[in-house]
């Protein structure tokens, strides 16, 4: 009888704590909202611009921030779709990849204002390469290969002047990101090759564009990055981050080092219908499957 008693009180004991467990579990992760971005940068500079950002979205949330690395623009996707992280900072054809991917559970909310208008750049340190037809029999580098501005648009223009990277280059390359890609050039391994002006314009600005290396294209202006959030996130943060955002200004100490750091001059509400046309130039260039 004795023995009885003892197992039954040991398990309702032995049930309490495991469902207190999982309840504390629960509720630590429901304490810290995580974000992440896609590495088009070296992963100790994303990290160094990410940290008064996750500091501010702390404070306006009421939540522990964490900024979560990823080693390649495929795990950032993943990452969202599979909720190991809250919000990720995305090119346009990294939202459009983990839409698809999470059959549209994830919203883009917000975006630099540069980002309604950006543009891809062509560079190249050959003398003889003034023109995109002139890329023809050239080694030639993109940035990842789910890169909007280093990759999808620029290959997009490529094909409307009937150049297929594969066929008329003489070598095709991926950098990884879009610094590597000038450092690509400017040491020679290729001879031209495609990146966001946004990254271009801070080598120009620091002074560490190397000899020789010069802008000859540069592609109409299109949406590009932003920051998506999962539709799991209860509505009421997604507004209060929308709204941290929309105030950050050079008013205030923190809004200027963090539109510094984001090269931002403001941050304006973004939504699926922008990019549409980015979704079509990926279909076209048979880069979505």
């Amino acid at each position: 009888m004795f023995s009885k008693r003892f197992h039954k009180l040991f398990l309702v004991i032995f049930f309490s704590f495991s469902v207190f467990g999982c309840s504390e579990q629960a509720n630590q992760k429901d304490d810290i909202f995580r974000i992440t971005a896609i590495p088009d940068e070296d992963p100790t500079e994303l990290a160094r611009k990410a940290k008064p950002l996750v500091q501010y979205l702390s404070k306006i949330i009421g939540k522990k921030v964490v900024y979560y690395p990823v080693t390649d623009y495929a795990s950032a996707v993943e990452a969202l779709v599979n909720k190991k992280v809250e919000m990720a900072w995305f090119g346009g054809f990294t939202y459009i990849q983990a839409k698809i991917r999470s059959n549209g559970a994830v919203i883009p909310i917000i975006q630099r204002i540069e980002d309604q208008g950006f543009k891809s750049v062509f560079i190249s340190s050959d003398s003889s390469i003034n023109s995109l037809s002139d890329l023809k029999g050239k080694e030639v580098s993109f940035g990842s290969v789910s890169s909007t501005s280093g990759h999808l648009w620029p290959r997009s223009f490529l094909l409307k002047e009937g150049i297929n990277p594969e066929k008329d280059f003489k070598r095709v390359a991926f950098s990884g990101a879009h610094d590597a890609t000038i450092i690509s050039v400017g040491s020679g391994k290729v001879q031209a090759g495609a990146l966001n002006f946004k990254t271009w314009e801070k080598f120009v600005k620091k002074d560490m564009v190397p000899d020789g290396v010069k802008v000859f294209y540069t592609t109409p202006g299109y949406y590009n990055y932003n920051w998506t959030i999962h539709k799991d996130v209860p509505k009421q943060t997604r507004e209060k981050i929308i709204e941290g955002f929309l105030e950050l200004s050079q008013d205030t100490q923190i809004g200027k080092e963090i539109l510094s750091l984001q090269q931002a001059s403001g941050y304006i509400r973004t939504k699926d219908e922008n990019y549409v046309g980015l979704e079509k130039a990926a279909k076209s260039a048979d880069l979505l499957k």
